[in-house]
């Protein structure tokens, strides 16, 4: 199972450290393909005063550091089509944002690098409709059919965080783990999954529901969870309601390998 984890953003380089220190335990779990998570630049934030990260150059530098200490896959997202040659230098797994996954130049761009991918479904749009940004990368790469069991093996993933329902609200329609797996690997995004949307210069949530939607996304299959994490949630600079702190993080995921074994043992 795959996890992608880790802070929404890079904060200072001791706090950065730090969280990853304390995933290292779930870092050598066997049954874990694991992927430390954070992004260099929060592109989309809302407000011009809100923090966005210490920068492509910088960003990547810490990166590098935390693959020399503790030998992490890095999971990272790009805004801009010229970022994709550079961050690919460091980085295991591109992520294509929501509010981005139909931008072309984008898909194409992360498509010539020997990256995964890692593309999140738009709050806006239906499941199906991430047949076509699939295809944008599949193409580029010379790969020309598109369904999940060969898709296995072609390093490029779906995420999927919920779609927007109505104003200031976001749900999670379970159907989508399913559908979406026609295309690719999924991945359930379950901390922006609750993510409170609102009319305010910041970003909301309420990150007890991250449990039991996890549990529900493990109940119906996916092929691996997206967790932002951090020592302090109250203090991230970032997504800080709707994040699970460590604690949590582990609790959660013994959780989730409960439920599958089930269902495992039960055929």
């Amino acid at each position: 199972m795959k996890i992608l984890t880790g802070p929404c953003v890079l904060e200072d380089r001791d706090t950065v450290l730090k969280i990853a220190k304390e995933l290292f335990k779930l870092s050598q779990n066997k049954n874990i393909e694991f992927y430390f998570k954070a992004s260099f630049d929060k592109a989309n934030r809302t407000s011009l005063k809100s923090y966005r990260g210490p920068g492509i150059d910088e960003g990547l530098r810490i990166f590098e550091d935390i693959k020399k200490e503790f030998g992490y896959k890095i999971v990272t997202d790009i805004h801009e089509s010229n970022q994709a040659l550079e961050v690919s230098k460091i980085v295991d797994v591109i992520q294509i944002p929501a509010f981005l996954c139909r931008q072309t130049d984008l898909l194409v761009s992360a498509a010539k690098t020997k990256c995964k991918i890692n593309i999140k479904k738009g709050q806006f749009l239906q499941a199906d409709s991430m047949k076509y940004p699939i295809e944008k990368v599949l193409q580029t790469r010379n790969i020309n059919e598109v369904n999940y069991n060969n898709s296995l093996n072609n390093n490029v993933w779906l995420c999927e965080r919920g779609n927007t329902f109505g104003y200031g609200s976001l749900v999670v329609d379970m159907k989508n783990l399913i559908l979406l797996r026609q295309y690719a690997p999924v991945i359930f995004d379950a901390t922006h999954s609750v993510q409170v949307p609102t009319g305010g210069s910041t970003t909301k949530g309420n990150s007890s529901f991250v449990a039991p939607l996890s549990k529900a996304a493990a109940s119906i299959g996916v092929d691996g969870f997206f967790f932002e994490t951090h020592i302090d949630p109250s203090k991230a600079l970032s997504d800080g309601p709707n994040m699970l702190n460590i604690k949590e993080l582990y609790k959660t995921i013994d959780d989730i390998f409960l439920i599958q074994n089930v269902l495992k043992n039960r055929g």
